[in-house]
């Protein structure tokens, strides 16, 4: 399918998809691009003449969730090159690329069902591309594995003869097993504070497309790209249950625009990633172009001709080895996104009428060559480093003290019902001091009920505190935290 001549890719995405009956289709797509909010709708002076999901992209920016990720890590923790990405270049990289995509595929005819505003999709691809990373904890991945384990080692779920003490079995996982992706989709819709109460407000579309894992914990099921993990906690399910109500996206079902946004993904790290070890000299252009050829066949050869063409007008420019070696990095990294962009926009189009019903199962980049050899090559050059492995066990030991440090702050008080209450110690008053009142507000005036209309269990509220502040932190704040408590006495190392 890769080899399809572009011309009979363009004409497939000019023609309608013939497998649809007119009628099904159109009720499948009649909600899809809702701009409604939760609050009030935006009010717009006579000169702004942005689109609602515009709004979305402008709040999420100037946001306070975007710039902690300037210090959350992407690959490289706590690394001092500023030519290292952050979680904050590697999101902006994602929404480029994401907002990109829409834009092509719009320019060139393809029909998005229902849909009267061609503008909305780059936009809610910009939003959706800027926000995925928001709910990362400190560490990047290895964080979420350190809070789960800390998590998995501690007996703080209760005991179900008491109801107020205790986590449901279905529920657990949450915590055990902490979802960035569910945090992140907290953060924008009740955490981050805004007139009206509703985070940051976004519109339903946008929502409904940031959820690339659209089921809860307990209806995980493997084999499904949207559902082998989960994309929201129990106390955001209200929320969930009226994104779905006003896009008629039911459990389950991906939004058409979050397999780009997921490619977009998938293109960042794979390519950008590597880049950056580039750039840290873990390998070199050399290295990368001579695995390159030895993993990819036939198809790739005209992308192998040219950087090999581009290399030697590299080294015949007369520039210094570092000047040359950035020269031809940049040449790996175009013609890579290049390739891969095509790739996923062909998947996208090839596969319109199973996404468009919600019947498509794997990521659009799933057969890609040229991204399995990339991420084998960070796997087996990048991410095996001493330099990522020594502060990766680091984050490790620090999340794990600040856990146990603000477990005591939360849980170490007088009255259990009333989380206010006064501190049964100096210990617990001076972390209930350093607790965020933002977060500590939500944990503490509710209400926050389950899927049945029951009120979660004041335990339940007590753990959801303790992940929103430790998730919240930046890698250089949980590091800095970590070792104030130790030097005065708090923690032990």
């Amino acid at each position: 399918m890769l080899g399809m001549r572009w011309e009979n890719l363009l004409s497939l995405m000019r023609n309608p998809v013939g497998s649809f009956e007119g009628e099904r289709y159109n009720s499948y797509m009649e909600s899809l691009w809702s701009d409604s909010r939760r609050s009030l709708q935006t009010h717009k002076g006579d000169q702004d003449h942005r689109l609602p999901f515009d709004h979305d992209y402008d709040r999420l920016l100037f946001s306070t969730p975007v710039r902690r990720l300037a210090d959350k890590t992407q690959v490289f923790p706590l690394d001092k090159s500023d030519a290292v990405r952050t979680r904050l270049t590697h999101s902006h990289e994602v929404s480029n690329l994401a907002r990109s995509m829409g834009n092509r595929l719009i320019h060139e005819g393809f029909e998005f069902p229902d849909l009267s505003e061609p503008r909305a999709v780059p936009a809610i691809l910009a939003t959706i591309g800027l926000a995925h990373d928001l709910g990362n904890p400190p560490f990047g991945h290895q964080g979420e594995a350190a809070i789960g384990n800390w998590f998995s080692d501690k007996k703080v779920f209760g005991s179900e003869k008491n109801v107020e003490q205790f986590v449901p079995l279905h529920l657990q996982p949450e915590f055990t097993e902490f979802e960035g992706n569910a945090q992140a989709f907290r953060i924008l819709t009740k955490l981050q504070v805004a007139l009206g109460g509703h985070g940051l407000d976004f519109t339903a579309a946008t929502l409904a497309s940031l959820m690339k894992y659209p089921v809860s914990c307990d209806q995980r099921s493997k084999g499904d790209a949207a559902t082998k993990k989960y994309g929201y906690f129990e106390s955001e399910q209200e929320i969930v249950a009226w994104v779905r109500g006003e896009t008629d996206l039911q459990s389950g079902k991906r939004h058409p625009l979050t397999w780009l946004m997921e490619a977009a993904d998938d293109i960042a790290y794979a390519v950008l990633d590597i880049e950056d070890a580039m750039h840290k000299g873990i390998v070199s252009p050399d290295d990368v172009r001579s695995l390159i050829d030895h993993h990819l066949g036939d198809d790739y050869s005209t992308d192998k001709d040219f950087i090999g063409r581009k290399f030697a007008d590299a080294r015949g420019l007369g520039f210094s080895i570092s000047e040359t070696r950035e020269i031809m990095s940049s040449y790996l990294r175009t013609v890579f996104i290049s390739r891969l962009i095509n790739q996923a926009i062909h998947a996208f189009v090839s596969n319109k009428s199973e996404i468009f019903s919600y019947s498509h199962k794997r990521p659009l980049l799933d057969q890609s060559e040229l991204l399995k050899t990339l991420k084998q090559i960070a796997y087996e050059h990048v991410f095996v480093s001493a330099d990522v492995r020594k502060i990766e066990a680091d984050g490790f030991a620090i999340i794990g003290g600040l856990m146990d440090f603000y477990w005591h702050a939360i849980s170490h008080r007088e009255v259990f019902e009333d989380i206010n209450s006064r501190r049964r110690d100096a210990r617990s008053a001076y972390g209930l001091s350093k607790l965020s009142d933002n977060y500590f507000q939500r944990a503490k005036n509710g209400p926050c009920p389950d899927r049945n209309g029951a009120e979660l269990s004041m335990r339940y509220k007590e753990l959801r505190l303790l992940t929103d502040m430790v998730s919240g932190m930046t890698d250089g704040f949980a590091k800095a935290e970590y070792d104030a408590l130790i030097s005065d006495g708090f923690l032990k190392r």
